[in-house]
């Protein structure tokens, strides 16, 4: 059996999920205000940590990548060396 397509239209759209990537992890894609998938509570258990290069993390997942990389510390954004930063005040 043979068919003749007349017309064909194909159509398809996707966007990432993400509110803002100001608001997210850089490791985990987690929301700052919530925890890393390693906490089961956001706040004091799961802090922020600033580097020098103004990207932010949680603690956990900064010292889980300098553990798993083989190369030294440095920013999983930009991979210059990481310099812990103080927190800016808002």
């Amino acid at each position: 059996m043979k068919i003749n397509v007349i017309s064909w239209t194909m159509a398809a759209q996707w966007s990432w999920d993400v509110k803002d990537e100001d608001d997210v992890c850089g490791i985990c894609h987690s929301d700052y205000d919530g925890c890393c998938p390693n906490c089961k509570r956001p706040g004091d258990d799961c802090p922020l940590i600033w580097g020098e290069c103004s990207h932010v993390f949680h603690l956990h997942c900064i010292e889980t990548w300098f553990q798993s990389s083989t190369r030294e510390e440095s920013c999983p954004m930009d991979r210059k060396p990481w310099q812990t930063a103080k927190a800016p005040h808002e």
